[in-house]
């Protein structure tokens, strides 16, 4: 489903592509339609394809520490390569990240023959515009704004789509909006140029671990490109409704942000040394926290707005015939009171950490947390659809009442770093009491593990982070009996792990959740167990797609990846367990 797929972006929109296909690619926003879409639909998902005419051989590879793709063509008549990118690069003091994507051919050896195909669609797949030519473009008409492909190869081979010889380096660049009014050779050669200097500083001020430093790399370069720079959201992948495994009908739109992922993402972020793309979440964050004054949703869009419909879009084929094809996500209207602690432990930063003493007012931090444990203390034993966003049933799940304790714990921090007493002792009686419900309901001593919902066998791994968070620590026995009854219970091939294995709304899942297997290593090594933990994170990186990226999900019979792509929470699970798992540098 993934292999070999790359995804190119500037922080303001990103693309998939696969050995010269425009796979997915959205305008003008991650979350609008999409423009290019063949991963949902080769009839009505439109087109923007480089091809060798003969090529025999085609390989994809990234320029090393950067987000540009180039792609080689080889065959009988010779050879040529292809430069995708999106251009990012400082201008005037501020980031420039324009809706513009640009693909340079370069012949390199023989005489190599392509083929170019450029047909935009758009209200995913809906509309098809009309074109027409002018001197040296090609422009594309019933779009929301101007798109335009403006280029030095031969209009006519571009709008009937013919081979053509590539005696020199040939330029397309596409854009939304404004077009590309400066010279096309000079202004794509200098973007290239520009941006693969901006990748390359930007990974120079990236703190790396001692083992694991490529892999780590790629997983950064990832993460940046999910963070919508504009609000400082974070998306949680750039697709929709690949499924988690064929024929489950678990086809989601992940084009939102997931408060649920915010605090380990920060980790990823503090681990990796980027403050400023933390404050730029952290901000985001805090928008929301003051905005909802305390009542907070489970995901949002990457404008803050809390309404995303789930539609299913009948019309189009899904991947692999993959139905149904939605956008929008009912996770929007669950209750998932998690997101309470959650968010105390990510917006705590911004009060504990110094670096960004001053952001926030004493005041304002105060009853930014206040309201966070007063939903807590309201909601402690609250049902709720959990962390993996059950649709037909609510229970007090143990991740849930995990996130209560953690959160309050947290809250009585702040408050002391602030001063308020009050707000000191009622987060501690909130962590008491949430520690009590962990403790007697939502512990198994048969099992020997905490629950996934109080007063039901069933395990679930998201439980493994109480390791991480410290509710267990390290030489508890309980901790020990505690990972390997997960493992052992949810462990379908060697280590890697599902959710869970209870029946859902969709049935019983058979797809591994490539994250839980990330915090699974992390446990392992937290608990000592070193070589166990190498062993299944060595394993993992062997999994990924060709380019070093990860999905959603794995599929344990092929080890083939699934689900939507590229997932943030698979890379900041790869980055916090390298981080936990090497040598120290000293």
């Amino acid at each position: 489903m993934a292999y070999g797929l790359g995804i190119i972006g500037n922080c303001s929109f990103s693309a998939l592509l696969r050995e010269g296909s425009v796979e997915w690619m959205c305008w003008p926003r991650p979350d609008s339609s999409f423009v290019f879409g063949p991963l949902l639909d080769r009839e009505r998902g439109g087109a923007f394809v480089v091809e060798g005419v003969d090529a025999t051989d085609v390989r994809q590879e990234y320029i090393e520490n950067t987000n540009v793709l180039r792609t080689i063509f080889s065959g009988p008549g010779g050879a040529f390569e292809l430069y995708d990118f999106a251009p990012r690069f400082l201008l005037y003091d501020r980031y420039y990240k324009p809706p513009m994507l640009i693909r340079v051919m370069r012949p390199l050896s023989g005489e190599p023959r392509a083929v170019v195909r450029c047909r935009p669609v758009y209200d995913y797949g809906l509309v098809e515009p009309t074109s027409w030519s002018a001197s040296n473009h090609v422009e594309y008409r019933g779009f929301p704004a101007p798109v335009r492909l403006t280029t030095n190869v031969p209009l006519a081979y571009i709008e009937d789509e013919r081979p053509f010889l590539l005696e020199r380096d040939r330029h397309l660049v596409l854009t939304w909006g404004q077009p590309l009014e400066a010279g096309l050779e000079d202004t794509a050669e200098r973007f290239l140029e520009r941006t693969l200097d901006y990748w390359r500083r930007w990974v120079k001020g990236t703190r790396v671990p001692r083992d694991y430093q490529g892999e780590v790399i790629r997983s950064a370069l990832a993460l940046k490109l999910h963070q919508y720079e504009d609000t400082g959201a974070l998306l949680a992948a750039t697709t929709t409704s690949l499924p988690e495994h064929p024929g489950s009908e678990r086809t989601w739109d992940y084009r939102y942000c997931w408060l649920r992922d915010a605090y380990f993402t920060l980790n990823a972020f503090e681990r990796l040394g980027h403050s400023e793309e933390m404050e730029r979440f952290l901000e985001y964050l805090r928008n929301l926290a003051e905005e909802q004054e305390g009542v907070l949703g489970p995901v949002y869009r990457i404008n803050g707005s809390s309404e995303a419909p789930e539609r299913e879009l009948d019309h189009l084929a899904g991947y692999n015939g993959g139905k149904p094809v939605r956008v929008g996500n009912q996770a929007f209207e669950h209750v998932q009171n998690d997101v309470y602690g959650e968010m105390v432990l990510a917006v705590s930063r911004l009060f504990l950490d110094q670096r960004f003493v001053g952001a926030v007012p004493p005041r304002t931090a105060l009853d930014t947390v206040e309201g966070l444990v007063s939903q807590i203390d309201a909601r402690l034993e609250e049902p709720d659809a959990g962390p993996w966003e059950f649709r037909e049933r609510s229970r007090l799940h143990g991740f849930t009442v995990l996130m209560h304790w953690a959160g309050s714990r947290r809250a009585v921090e702040v408050a002391e770093a602030l001063g308020a007493e009050e707000l000191a002792a009622k987060a501690r009686d909130v962590e008491r009491r949430a520690a009590e419900l962990l403790e007697t309901r939502c512990w198994n001593d048969e099992i020997g593990a905490l629950t996934q919902v109080a007063g039901e066998p069933q395990l679930d791994a998201a439980n493994l982070l109480a390791v991480h968070l410290g509710f267990f620590e390290p030489d508890d026995p309980r901790a020990t009996s505690h990972v390997d009854a997960i493992r052992t219970a949810l462990s379908v091939d060697g280590g890697l792990l599902r959710r869970y294995t209870a029946p859902d709304d969709f049935g019983e899942t058979e797809a591994a959740f490539t994250v839980c297997s990330f915090w699974l290593v992390e446990a392992l090594t937290i608990l000592g167990r070193t070589d166990e933990a190498r062993e299944l994170f060595e394993r993992l990186l062997t999994l990924h797609n060709g380019l070093g990226l990860y999905s959603e999900d794995i599929l344990p019979d092929t080890h083939e990846q699934s689900g939507n792509f590229p997932q943030t929470y698979s890379h900041v699970g790869l980055i916090n367990a390298a981080f936990r798992l090497s040598r120290r540098w000293d």
